[in-house]
């Protein structure tokens, strides 16, 4: 894999324009819920909720709004459950696109995601039909206006608490993990006092797709554009190499 984390752009890609949506405080708000249902209120002693909090300040979610996102969730335990779904398919020139849910309603979801790959020209495809094209990894960002010393500190500090890589891109720093180390090699950093912008599971294309028929190019646009625009989508990954269409 190359030293530019394409991977990484995608994930912010999505979060930018669910901001300019007005729609990341929704799906946000939906994290912090599941993360107090299912470890506590307690950002202290709740590992995910922490990170979901990190992620609420990232993207300037009002402290006062993610307290009453929290309070809110804890005194209804028992209230509405959102129930997480992978929905794996292609799209045109055969881009695999893996789309992660989180919804009150898998009914009305499923039938989104269904069509926003009908209208693209792409397909909803059986569970598996493109998850193994993508490796699962932890994914810690750090700005690197947030950090004061070198990439080779940084990668020392990353290697010695069991991260396996880094990458640097133009604004931030890229550390990669297994899945199961996301979780102590994080706060392993944040113990050593360096400041971490976001740190979750992800999913890296280990092949990418070069997309150059206009036709095609128009109905990946029209996916992704469509999976955007719902607030029960989280998450959306695919293999298309889109650094190929910016150079064009």
């Amino acid at each position: 894999m190359s030293g530019h984390s394409k991977f990484a752009n995608i994930k912010h890609k999505k979060e930018k324009n669910d901001a300019a949506k007005g729609k990341i405080f929704t799906i946000i708000g939906r994290e912090i819920a599941v993360a107090v249902k299912e470890g506590g209120p307690d950002v202290n002693n709740n590992f995910k909720l922490a990170q979901v909090v990190a992620k609420a300040k990232a993207n300037n979610m009002p402290n006062d709004t993610i307290e009453r996102g929290i309070k809110k969730a804890a005194g209804d335990m028992d209230g509405v459950n959102y129930v997480h779904n992978v929905y794996e398919g292609y799209g045109p020139a055969g881009v695999a696109i893996i789309v992660e849910t989180l919804t009150d309603n898998p009914n009305r979801t499923a039938a989104d995601v269904r069509a926003a790959f009908s209208k693209g020209n792409g397909n909803v495809g059986t569970p598996g039909c493109v998850s193994f094209m993508f490796d699962e990894k932890g994914q810690i960002v750090i700005d690197k206006e947030e950090y004061d010393g070198t990439a080779d500190d940084l990668m020392m500090a990353a290697l010695d608490a069991g991260a396996e890589d880094l990458k640097e891109e133009d604004e931030d720093y890229i550390i990669l993990t297994a899945p199961d180390d996301l979780d102590p090699v994080t706060k392993a950093l944040q113990d050593a006092g360096i400041k971490t912008e976001s740190a979750e599971v992800t999913r890296i294309p280990q092949n990418y797709v070069d997309v150059t028929d206009p036709a095609a190019l128009k109905g990946l646009h029209i996916i992704l554009d469509k999976l955007d625009e719902s607030d029960d989508v989280q998450n959306v990954y695919h293999n298309w190499d889109e650094d190929d269409e910016d150079e064009d």
